[in-house]
Formats: C-alpha cells, sequence, structure tokens
C-alpha cells in the first residue's frame, strides 16, 4: 500500500479517489495524525495523471446489489454508459415474467417489507449464509414480488387460481346444457377483458396451448427489446469515444442480424394479435428460409411480406 520515499523519511501512498470524497480523505488524515499523537503532518495531494481512471460507480443501499449483478457479468470502461440503471427495471421484470402469481407476489412483498423495516437491527447483527444473502438483496426481491403481483394480474393468478377481479368474463355458453368453461361452444357475450387474461381461459382445454403461446410470445418481445438496448448502449458509447469503427463493424452488423430475424418475428407477434390471424409464425420462419418462393397462403400476415422476406 505504502511505498518509502527516497528520502527514506517518510511513506507515499497513491491511489484514486473521487472528487467529492477528496474532502473526507484529508478529514480523515487529519483525524488519524491526532489520535496516533505524530509530530509530522499527513500531506494530501492531487496528482495530474494521463491515466484512465477506473470504473467508479455511486451507488446506495437501494441500488448496490443491482450494480453488484451487473459488475458480476463485466465492468464498465471510464465514462462508459453504465447498464445498472436500466437493470433495476429489466432483471426483477424478466424474473417476474417467469413467476407471474400475485398471490405468491404478496408473500414475498410481506416478508421483504419486514427486512426492510427492520433493517438497521438485522444490519448491527450477525447474520448467517442465506440470511445474509437475502438481507444484501431485500431491495431486489422487493422490486420482483412488486412485478410479480404485476404480471400476476395480467397471468389471472392468485396461487395458480383464477379471479374475476376487473370484470366477469367476456364468454358464456350457448345455453344451459353447458356447464362450464372445459364445453365446447362458448360464445362473446361481453366486451373484451379489460386486464390481463380472461378467467374463462383458466381450466378450459386450450388453457395450456393458449397460456404458454402468450407467454412464448411475450418473452420473445421482451428479450428481443433488451438485447436492443444493449446494442443501442454499445452505439452511444461508440459514438461519446468517436469510434467509428465499433459504430460500422460492430453495432451495424449486431442491429441487421438481431432484428433481421428476432426483431422481424417480433413485428409478426404483433401483427397477429393485432389482426387475429390464424397464420402459424413457426412455418413463416422456417420456410422463409426452405422454400422462400411457395405460396404463403393464410401464412401471409401483410401485403408484401414475401418480398420483405427476400430482402
Amino acid at each position: 500500500m505504502l511505498s518509502v520515499d527516497v528520502t527514506k523519511k517518510c511513506l507515499v501512498g497513491e491511489g484514486w479517489s473521487p472528487v467529492f470524497a477528496a474532502n473526507q480523505i484529508q478529514d480523515a488524515l487529519q483525524r488519524a495524525t491526532l489520535e496516533s499523537k505524530s509530530q509530522v503532518g499527513s500531506i494530501f495531494q492531487v496528482l495530474n495523471t494521463k491515466e484512465s481512471p477506473p470504473t467508479y460507480f455511486q451507488t446506495n443501499k437501494f441500488t448496490s446489489a443491482f450494480q453488484e449483478i451487473v459488475d458480476a457479468y463485466g465492468v464498465a470502461k471510464y465514462q462508459e454508459a453504465n447498464p445498472g440503471v436500466y437493470t433495476i427495471i429489466t432483471f426483477p421484470f424478466l424474473f417476474a415474467v417467469m413467476f407471474g402469481d400475485w398471490g405468491h407476489g404478496i408473500c414475498i412483498l410481506l416478508a421483504t417489507l419486514y427486512l426492510i423495516i427492520r433493517e438497521k437491527k438485522f444490519a448491527s447483527q450477525k447474520l448467517g449464509d442465506i440470511m445474509e444473502m437475502m438481507f444484501g438483496g431485500r431491495y431486489i426481491i422487493m422490486m420482483m414480488s412488486i412485478f410479480s403481483i404485476y404480471t400476476g394480474l395480467i397471468y389471472n393468478e392468485f396461487f395458480s387460481v383464477p379471479f374475476e377481479l376487473f370484470a366477469k368474463s367476456a364468454y358464456a355458453c350457448r345455453d344451459s346444457s353447458c356447464s362450464d368453461s372445459t364445453t365446447e361452444g362458448l360464445i362473446k357475450v361481453r366486451d373484451t377483458y379489460p386486464f390481463g387474461v380472461d378467467p374463462v381461459w383458466h381450466g378450459s382445454r386450450s388453457e395450456l396451448p393458449f397460456l404458454n403461446s402468450l407467454k412464448m410470445k411475450m418473452s420473445i418481445l421482451l428479450g428481443v427489446s433488451q438485447m436492443n438496448l444493449g446494442i443501442f448502449m454499445s452505439y452511444f458509447n461508440a459514438k461519446f469515444f468517436r469510434n467509428r469503427v465499433n459504430i460500422w463493424y460492430q453495432f451495424v452488423p449486431q442491429l441487421i442480424f438481431l432484428n433481421s430475424l428476432f426483431g422481424y418475428l417480433s413485428m409478426l407477434i404483433i401483427i397477429k394479435w393485432c389482426t387475429g390471424s390464424k397464420a402459424d409464425l413457426y412455418h413463416v420462419m422456417i420456410y422463409m428460409f426452405l422454400s422462400p418462393t411457395d405460396d404463403m397462403g393464410e401464412n401471409q400476415l401483410f401485403p408484401g411480406q414475401k418480398t420483405l422476406q427476400y430482402v
């Protein structure tokens, strides 16, 4: 940490520190001098250097755990954009997409709020390994639980049980002989369910195909959006450092390769949802490469689709 001066009469230490911490360092050196009763005071001097400083992101008790997740994969270079800011939302939300149940979400939220309310007490105690890990990530778990409640309301699942929270189901049986939602022949008698999945899907014969398809398509849209976010962040980093090579030979190829396949698939998903088409997207994506000249038939979602796929 310290090296001996050429005169061999004092010790010299060099290091990096944030600009705002200069006064704190001086105060710490003064206290050390007084407490050690040294006759020679410590000297603090700012040195000019051409070396690139190490990366430092100022965090607090809420953002520190999210920043540690990002740093586990790699630390951004000095003056690069910090992806930890976006991770505060994307990480817990992507978890909630897989863990969508507002009953379980409420239970986790209550447990996490207890840790947050009593955080001063827990911080002063020696905790076990598992408890210490949970306490350190209490704000991450809180965000996960909040988003799980939100996605659980979308999936309409409360401990895997559906509820008619916002309105009655938009579908009903054709006649009195139809006893439940597993019977074929339901008709739409009301407006579309205002928020989330219509409860009539739960318990029906089409429950798994419908919900699995919904969650898979949602995952594709969210995953492609997150990957595009990372690609555009690399563009702004390259633009900031005026690195034209990274823009043309990294950003542009990544953007083209990702969106020519998965971006196009995301567009097809949105069009299919908006139009109610019966097109098979698996068939569209596979035969776009195997048989690009074949007639698309009912798999055509919009005019000029075949021409676009040629390109």
